[in-house]
């Protein structure tokens, strides 16, 4: 098993080799390459707060729809680690108790488990998030980017792989 202090270093723009039925979740705040990231991978792959807000609501912004897309990844995660799928989770999941979550499910399964962190400045992301299609607020980028977990942080709530994306992604911000 890959530890903290065995865990391979990447050259930089590498895609994170996904061992069979792993679920990766993705940490960090909106506008900082999460997605771009995920895309790297198949679509079938992804499970998307996002997405499932849209199709609830078509609007993928109404945060009174997050408990019904909370729903339908919670589903999906487990339709898809009961199969030994590989999944990668798209969210912010900077909330300690959002992790939990998907740990125990994760354990619940028997699948390994990694986080990706996404260790950008938060100039970095406003500067990304400006440039999307869709803006969340600076104060909101600001308020999740102090709740964001440090590598320590994530491996003492059990995740015993850690990557930061800043190791995984060009210095140019291939990732946003």
């Amino acid at each position: 098993m890959i530890t903290p202090d065995t865990a391979p270093t990447l050259p930089p723009g590498s895609r994170l080799p996904l061992a069979d039925g792993t679920l990766a979740v993705l940490v960090g705040v909106p506008g900082c390459g999460k997605s771009t990231f995920a895309a790297q991978y198949p679509p079938s792959w992804r499970v998307c707060l996002d997405e499932y807000r849209l199709a609830a609501t078509d609007d993928m912004t109404d945060q009174s729809a997050t408990p019904v897309a909370a729903q339908i990844q919670n589903l999906l995660l487990d339709a898809r680690l009961a199969r030994s799928r590989t999944t990668v989770v798209d969210a912010t999941n900077v909330f300690a108790h959002v992790r939990a979550g998907l740990l125990a499910r994760a354990r619940y399964w028997h699948r390994p488990v990694v986080a990706v962190l996404f260790d950008v400045p938060l100039a970095t992301a406003q500067a990304q998030n400006a440039a999307r299609e869709r803006v969340v607020p600076s104060h909101v980028l600001h308020d999740l980017q102090v709740q964001l977990p440090t590598a320590d942080q994530l491996h003492a709530e059990g995740f015993l792989t850690v990557h930061l994306a800043s190791a995984l992604t060009t210095a140019t911000g291939a990732h946003r």
